[in-house]
C-alpha cells in the first residue's frame, strides 16, 4: 500500500476501528504497513521523536532504526528482532513496553516511551496495519529516578509499603545498615512477614491508622532483625504518592539502641551504687544539690548519729541542726556551690541526742537518675582527735617544768607537739565577737576564770558565759582545745591578744 492510499484508508469504511483509536487517543499513534513502510504519525508521535515531518521520524521501519536507537530501561540495546516495529511485522501485539529512545549520535536516552502494539486486519479490499502507539513517560520517569536518589541518598533509615497489598516497593540504605537485613529479603515482602508494628508503644492504633492511609505518629517500637533479635527505635508513617501515584505509606524510623544500652548501663551502675552506698562502713549521706535535701542515707550513718531512716529522709541538715553550728553547714554549702566538691574537711557532727561526734568530711557533686546530687562521707575521728589533744596537752603540762629534763628530750617534745599539731586538720574559722577574742586571748595565756574577770571588769559568771560560747563556736571541749585552736590562728586574734 503507498502512502496515499494508507491517507485514504484512514477515511474508508472498513477502518472504523482505527478511527475510534485514533480519536480515543491523545498519545503518539504510527501506522506502519505490512511491507514496514510508515504511512502516518500524528503530531504527538512526531513530537515524542524531536520531528515536525513524517521524513523526518523516517520512511520505513528500517529507515527509522537508522535514525533512532531504542534499548530498554537501563540502556540494553535491543536485538532487531526484538524491536517494537519488528515484532508489530512479524503479527504480534504487546502491552506496557517501557523503552528509551534517543538520536543514533548521542549516547543518553532523550525519551521514555511506554509502548503498546496492536495488529489491524484489513478489510476485504485492503491489506491490515500496524499500530504502535505511544504515551510518553519522560517526565514520570525522570521523576520517579529524582524520588529514587533522594529516597536511597537520605541518611535517616526508611521503607516504603504500597498501602493496597502493604507490601514493601522501597528500601534505603540507611534502614538496611540499621536492621541487617538484605534488600531481596525485604522487597515485594510484606508488612505480616517483617511486622514492624508489632511491637509498637501503641500497636493497635497505629495499625488503624494504616489501615486508614493516615499519618502514624512518633512511636517505640522494637525493629525485628533477621537474627531473631530486635533493636529498640523511635518509629513513624507518613502517607505519600509513589511517582506512578500509587498511594504508600513510608515508614522512618530513628535508632534508640544506644539510649536503650546507656540506660540499662546507667540503671545497672545506679543499682551497683546503692548496693555500695547502703553496706559501706563509712557514714554517707546524700543530699539534692538543688535545696540540699536529705535524699537517702546509709547504715553507718543512722548508727553515727542515732537518727531513724524515716526521720531524715526530705528533710534540710539545718531542720535536723545536723553540724554544731549554723556557720559550718553554709561554709560547707560555700564549698560545694564554688568547687563542686571537698576533701578532709573537719567538721563536728550532732546526734539525735546533741552529742558532738569530729569527723573528717568530703563530699563530691554527683548524678543519680538524672539528679544532680551531694554525695558526703564522714570519717569519725573523735577517738584519734582525743587522743592528740591528750598527747598535746601532756607535752604543754611536761615543758611547763622542764628543769629536771635535759634539751635532747626538750627538743624531741618540741618535735612531737609540732607533729601532732601539724597531723589534726584544721578547725574552721568561727565568728568570735571582739569580747570573746579578748577572753580567748587571755586564755591563751593561761589566765584562769577569776583573772580574766579582774583584767577585763567583768562578772565571774559573764567570764563563764563567754568561755562556753567561745567552747560552741569553735568547737572546743576544754582550754587545752581552745588554746590549741587559738594558737593554730593566731592571726585571727586582736594584736592585743596575740
Amino acid at each position: 500500500m503507498t502512502r496515499r492510499s494508507a491517507q485514504t484508508a484512514l477515511s474508508s469504511p472498513g477502518r472504523n476501528q482505527l478511527h475510534r483509536i485514533v480519536a480515543s487517543l491523545s498519545d503518539g499513534v504510527i501506522l506502519i504497513e505490512p511491507d514496514g513502510t510508515i504511512a502516518w504519525a500524528n503530531d504527538a508521535a512526531l513530537a515524542m521523536h524531536g520531528c515536525t515531518t513524517l521524513s523526518e521520524l523516517g520512511s520505513t521501519v528500517s529507515g527509522y532504526h537508522k535514525r533512532f536507537a531504542v534499548r530498554l530501561r537501563g540502556g540494553i540495546e535491543l536485538k532487531a528482532a526484538n524491536l517494537p516495529m519488528a515484532r508489530l511485522l512479524r503479527g504480534e501485539t504487546f502491552e506496557d513496553l517501557v523503552v528509551e529512545v534517543c538520536h543514533r549520535d548521542k549516547p543518553e536516552p532523550d525519551w521514555i516511551h511506554r509502548e503498546r502494539g496492536l495488529v489491524l486486519d484489513g478489510d476485504d479490499d485492503s491489506s491490515g496495519c500496524c499500530v504502535l502507539l505511544i504515551c510518553d513517560a519522560t517526565e514520570a520517569f525522570e521523576a520517579e529516578e529524582r524520588f529514587e536518589s533522594m529516597f536511597n541518598a537520605n541518611p535517616a533509615p526508611a521503607m516504603i509499603a504500597r498501602l493496597a497489598d502493604l507490601r514493601f516497593v522501597r528500601v534505603n540504605e540507611g534502614f538496611l545498615e540499621l536492621s541487617g537485613w538484605e534488600r531481596d529479603q525485604i522487597i515485594g515482602h510484606t508488612l505480616y512477614d517483617i511486622d514492624i508494628l508489632n511491637s509498637a508503644a501503641e500497636k493497635e492504633r497505629a495499625k488503624a491508622l494504616l489501615k486508614d492511609g493516615q499519618t502514624i505518629p512518633q512511636m517505640e517500637a522494637d525493629l525485628p532483625l533477621p537474627n531473631g533479635g530486635s533493636k529498640l527505635v523511635l518509629l513513624a508513617g507518613h502517607p505519600a504518592e509513589m511517582p506512578n501515584n500509587e498511594p504508600c505509606m513510608i515508614f522512618t524510623f530513628a535508632d534508640l539502641e544506644p539510649r536503650r544500652r546507656a540506660e540499662d548501663a546507667l540503671r545497672q551502675s545506679e543499682e551497683r551504687f546503692a548496693t555500695a552506698f547502703r553496706l559501706a562502713p563509712v557514714p554517707m549521706l546524700l543530699t539534692s544539690l538543688d535545696g540540699h535535701r536529705i535524699l537517702n542515707v546509709n547504715h553507718a550513718f543512722l548508727a553515727l548519729t542515732d537518727w531513724g531512716h524515716e526521720s531524715v529522709i526530705g528533710r534540710k541538715p539545718a531542720d535536723l541542726e545536723l553540724f554544731e553550728t549554723a556557720a559550718t553547714r553554709r561554709e560547707i554549702e560555700r564549698k560545694i556551690a564554688e568547687s563542686g566538691s571537698f576533701k578532709g574537711y573537719e567538721v563536728q557532727l550532732k546526734s539525735r541526742t546533741n552529742a558532738l561526734i569530729t569527723c573528717l568530711a568530703s563530699a563530691e557533686t554527683v548524678t543519680i537518675n538524672g539528679q544532680y546530687c551531694i554525695l558526703a562521707a564522714f570519717q569519725d575521728i573523735s577517738d584519734r582527735k582525743r587522743t592528740e589533744l591528750d598527747l598535746i596537752s601532756a607535752i604543754e603540762g611536761a615543758m611547763q617544768d622542764s628543769s629536771w629534763l635535759s634539751q635532747k628530750i626538750m627538743d624531741r617534745l618540741a618535735a612531737l607537739r609540732t607533729q601532732a599539731k601539724s597531723a589534726a586538720p584544721l578547725l574552721p574559722a568561727a565568728d568570735l565577737t571582739a569580747r570573746e577574742r579578748d577572753v580567748l586571748g587571755l586564755i591563751t595565756k593561761g589566765k584562769s576564770d577569776d583573772a580574766i574577770a579582774d583584767a577585763l571588769d567583768l562578772k565571774r559568771n559573764t567570764v563563764r558565759n563567754h568561755v562556753a560560747r567561745i567552747y560552741s563556736k569553735i568547737g572546743a571541749h576544754s582550754r587545752a582545745e581552745a588554746i590549741i585552736w587559738a594558737r593554730d590562728r593566731g592571726h585571727q586574734l586582736g594584736p592585743e591578744n596575740k
